[in-house]
């Protein structure tokens, strides 16, 4: 049986798809003593240098794989180094020998919440894919005038670079004053995507929390800078969504919600609450406050 090396490696938890063939790239990958390209097959027996030195290659690294649930703070950066010296999210997770911590998208400085950590870079691509059409769900607070016939065209799709960008759904909360609180899913993880939406409109975000990404939420145990690692069932729970999820189709814009009101909020089926909370679990969380 052979497999893509880039696959391989990053499911040994060397480092995230992208990493990996940015290595390839750069020539420091050989595979049985020759210089590997991108897509190369390789087998079981297949022996692999990074930068000269051997590495060892587990044939069930799923078994060893490890995945964390993060709640950052806002002003952690998502560099693993900052010629700025700020903060990293990397910084407060457990040391690893042998493998990295791949995370799961990402956040910008001034956005807190969920992430999602991992050792398996493959399964890291995998949720991370946009054909796999995983819901991320934000807390968005939102000043400015936002009238229905805006909300209806964040939920339509508005362009952003040439790309269509919708909120598969959108709910409106309380408000303070000039701000109001709104509930967001969208299925995708472009560069500041849900504020550049908002912006689009003429509505500015003043405080962004991701409170879900696919089936993991925001513990409300799990505070500001703590991690929580996923225990033996739940992990396996989350290989078979990963693996399951990409079948799950966008729903046509028919069929799609519109923007609601908290009078007019429905309440998730059955399904869809099974689904959010398949891999949830009482808190167990580590992991000092990060003094950014």
């Amino acid at each position: 049986m052979t497999e893509r090396l880039q696959k391989v490696l990053a499911r040994a938890g060397l480092g995230s798809r992208r990493e990996i063939e940015g290595w390839i790239r750069d020539r420091r990958v050989s595979v049985d003593g020759q210089t590997a390209v991108i897509g190369q097959q390789v087998t079981p027996q297949s022996r692999f240098m990074i930068d000269g030195r051997t590495v060892k290659v587990e044939p069930n690294p799923a078994g060893l794989a490890r995945t964390l649930l993060y709640h950052k703070p806002v002003g952690q950066i998502c560099s693993r180094h900052d010629p700025q010296g700020r903060t990293s999210v990397f910084d407060g997770l457990p040391r690893l020998r042998g493998r990295r911590w791949v995370s799961v998208g990402r956040l910008d400085i001034n956005t807190s919440g969920l992430m999602v950590f991992t050792t398996d870079g493959e399964l890291a691509h995998r949720l991370m894919h946009p054909s796999g059409g995983i819901e991320r769900e934000y807390r968005c607070r939102v000043r400015g005038n936002v009238r229905p016939a805006d909300l209806q065209r964040l939920d339509q799709g508005v362009r952003l670079d040439g790309q269509l960008c919708r909120f598969e759904s959108i709910q409106a909360q309380k408000s303070t004053g000039s701000n109001r609180w709104y509930q967001v899913v969208l299925r995708e993880g472009r560069y500041r995507e849900v504020r550049r939406m908002w912006g689009s409109i003429g509505a500015t975000v003043s405080r962004l929390i991701r409170v879900r990404y696919g089936p993991f939420q925001l513990e409300q145990g799990l505070r500001s800078g703590q991690y929580r690692e996923l225990t033996p069932s739940q992990h396996k729970r989350l290989y078979r969504f990963a693996q399951t999820d990409s079948q799950v189709k966008r729903p046509s814009h028919a069929k799609r919600s519109q923007a609601q009101t908290p009078a007019e909020k429905k309440p998730a089926n059955k399904g869809q609450k099974a689904r959010r909370s398949t891999l949830r679990g009482k808190p167990r969380a580590r992991g000092a406050t990060s003094g950014a």
